[in-house]
This record gives C-alpha cells, sequence and structure tokens, in this order.
C-alpha cells in the first residue's frame, strides 16, 4: 500500500481554520487557565483550560483527522495517554498485551495497576492461540503494540481483532511506531488507537505528549472524563507545537522510511552485525504481514551487533551523527541500547527471551541524507 495523495492535504489542514477574530491563519496559542463567565455557569463552553482550551481543541479534531477516528484525545504525554485508558479497566480484571512491548507499557501494568488486582499477561502474539490460551471470563482488554519495541515484530492486528470481538473485549493498538501515516489500526478492527506523540508525530525531540483516538462514544465518554478528572493534559504551548509538526508529518514519515530501509539494507549485509529487524525487509519473519496492513515501515531499525558488549560501547562512542538518548522519532537520528535503557525496567527472564541482550541496539534513523548516515555508521563498524 502506497501513501494516498489525500493524506498531504490531509496533515496541513487537519484541525485548523483561521482564528474568527483577527483572521491569523495559525491557530494561537490560548495561554490561559480560565475564562470570563457571563453569569455563575453561563460561558462560551470554555471555563477552565484542564477541561477545555481551543488550542487543544484544535489538536485533538487533528488526531482524529489522522487516524480516521470520531474522537481524539491530547494527553501531557504517551504513558499519561496509557494510564487513561487502564483507568477504564474494573479492578481484579485481566488484560492480555503483547510480550515485546514498550518498557514503560509494561512498568505500569507490573507496578501501578497490580494493586488494584489487575493481572497482565505477557504473550507472543505472533502465536494466536498464546492470545486465545489466556482469555477467561476476566479478560477486559488486549493491548497490542506494532511493530514491537524494540524487535520490531509484526502483529496481525486483523487477526487479533477478530479473537478481540468474537470475546467482547476492548482492544487497544499503540501505534507510534509506524505512525497514522503508515498504518490505521481503526480500519483493521481496533477500538482504540494510542500514540506518545512525542515521537514521529511531535517528531522534532522538544515536547512531550500524548494522543487517544476511538470512534466508540461510549469509550470516549469515558476516556474524556478520565483526561479532565485526572487532568494530565498538556499545555497550550504543546498543543501548538503539535499542530505545527502534523503538518509535515507526511513528508518527515517518507524521509524516515527511506533512510530506514537504506540503514537497514546496510547493516544486513555488514558482517559485523548478526541480525537485523526491520519489517520492510523480505528477511523479517512477518514481512508478510506487514506488506498486507502497512503502507510504509518508517525510520526504526534495530540490530544484533557480533562482538562482545565491550565492542558495542566503542561502537557507539565512535559514532558522530547517530547519538546516543532515548525516544525516537525525531528529525536526528538516535541509537539506544535497549537492555540498559528504555527496557532496563524489563523482567530480566522476559528481556532475554525476546532477546534484548548486550549487544541489541535500537536506531532512530532521521531525515538526513542516508549516505552520511550509512558513513557514519560504517567509520563506527571500522
Amino acid at each position: 500500500m502506497a501513501i494516498a495523495s489525500k493524506d498531504f492535504t490531509k496533515v496541513v489542514h487537519a484541525g485548523v481554520h483561521p482564528e474568527p477574530i483577527t483572521g491569523a491563519v495559525m491557530t494561537p496559542i490560548f495561554q490561559t487557565s480560565t475564562y470570563a463567565q457571563t453569569a455563575p455557569g453561563e460561558h462560551t463552553g470554555y471555563d477552565y483550560s484542564r477541561a477545555k482550551n481551543p488550542t487543544r481543541d484544535a489538536l485533538e479534531t487533528a488526531f482524529a483527522a489522522l487516524e480516521g477516528s470520531t474522537y481524539g484525545l491530547a494527553f501531557s504525554s504517551g504513558l499519561a495517554a496509557e494510564h487513561a485508558i487502564a483507568q477504564i479497566l474494573p479492578a481484579n480484571c485481566e488484560i492480555i498485551i503483547c510480550d515485546d512491548v514498550y518498557g514503560g507499557t509494561g512498568r505500569m501494568f507490573r507496578q501501578l495497576f497490580a494493586k488494584y488486582g489487575i493481572t497482565a499477561h505477557f504473550v507472543d502474539m505472533n502465536r494466536l492461540e498464546s492470545i486465545s490460551e489466556k482469555i477467561s471470563s476476566r479478560t477486559k482488554m488486549i493491548w497490542v503494540e506494532t511493530p514491537t519495541n524494540p524487535t520490531l515484530k509484526v502483529v496481525d492486528i486483523k487477526a487479533v481483532a477478530k479473537i478481540a470481538k468474537s470475546h467482547h473485549i476492548t482492544l487497544v493498538v499503540d501505534n507510534t511506531f509506524s505512525s497514522p501515516v503508515f498504518q490505521s489500526p481503526l480500519q483493521l478492527g481496533a477500538d482504540i488507537v494510542v500514540h506518545s506523540t512525542t515521537k514521529y508525530i511531535g517528531g522534532h525531540s522538544d515536547l512531550i505528549g500524548g494522543a487517544i483516538m476511538t470512534s466508540s462514544k461510549e469509550l470516549y465518554d469515558q476516556l474524556q472524563f478520565i483526561q479532565y478528572a485526572g487532568g494530565a493534559v498538556p499545555s497550550p504551548l504543546e498543543c501548538f507545537l503539535l499542530l505545527r509538526s502534523i503538518k509535515t508529518l507526511v513528508v518527515r514519515m517518507q524521509q524516515h522510511e527511506k533512510n530506514g530501509m537504506a540503514v537497514a539494507k546496510f547493516l544486513e549485509s555488514h558482517k559485523k552485525v548478526a541480525k537485523v529487524y526491520y519489517p520492510g525487509l523480505p528477511s523479517h519473519p512477518q514481512h508478510a504481514v506487514a506488506m498486507e496492513q502497512m503502507r510504509g515501515f518508517s525510520g526504526m531499525v534495530s540490530f544484533d551487533f557480533k562482538g562482545s558488549y565491550d565492542e558495542v560501547l566503542v561502537f557507539i562512542k565512535k559514532l558522530k551523527l547517530f547519538c546516543l538518548a532515548e525516544s525516537l522519532g525525531g528529525v536526528e537520528s538516535l541509537i539506544n541500547h535497549p537492555e540498559k535503557m528504555t527496557h532496563a525496567s524489563v523482567p530480566e527472564e522476559l528481556r532475554k527471551k525476546l532477546g534484548i541482550g548486550p549487544t541489541l541496539l535500537r536506531l532512530s534513523v532521521g531525515i538526513e541524507a542516508s549516505e552520511d548516515l550509512i558513513a557514519d555508521l560504517q567509520q563506527a563498524f571500522a
């Protein structure tokens, strides 16, 4: 599947209308906490910015447009958005989560929600039977991240959605790694889509944010109340920056994918690389599924370094363009060591099972010239 030409127009205009008083083309930053009321309880629809803010309203409209949903909600971080989703679960229920999931997601369920009697089962969702085996009368949610973090497994959303719907279970898909440009989980059967907008949607490593998209009025009402009552909302400035970033999302994602593919192919041919994880490569175990449900493969590439951990450290220190840092999806290229950094909170036994070891490295390939990125990797390997 290819990016539709209408997507270029959609991201430029989503949620944005000229401001009616001044005619400002760009949505203003409504940097206010409160609003004047004509009488007690009588106002224009805005009374306090935790509840509603015009800049955030525009952003949430844009979020819905990106994922083709009816509703969008903005949060102060990706984990704040995930926390809101978790709060719709009843106490003493069960949730099934893909095993290779962002470390913060696993930590949230293992350490925060376990005390409410919520049991999380982490399973390999490339084996659909592993999902069915864990379903019970207490199962209320299935949580998919695809491609996964950090080994980039691809989960068949349609197949999982079929299982979820047959048991009346809510299906959540974390679409952060793919972005709405390359994957549309709601069209594949998901009930809720969640993003860390810090990553590709923000795209410039200068903000923290999260998003939830859904077309279910029932789910939206629950989540919107949690957003309001919990208060984990982004500031008007973050909303403005995200609206700015969305306008270039398609063109950025095209360059991320172009560079990601070039880097993945280079790594696959290098003698110092044991294995490359990139859904766009024919060698990827779920390449056929990726081709079916994705329109592109973004710039996330992981690989196993052929050597010792000490050699890995030397390699990282020699890099000039790839910066050692957490996070991903920015215009600049980053390198991450999941075992020591983003996935340090994952239980050691599960890390070993997933292959998150001392020689696994995760690249967030930016939008620089691909030949410069490959040259940087080449000199570091040398």
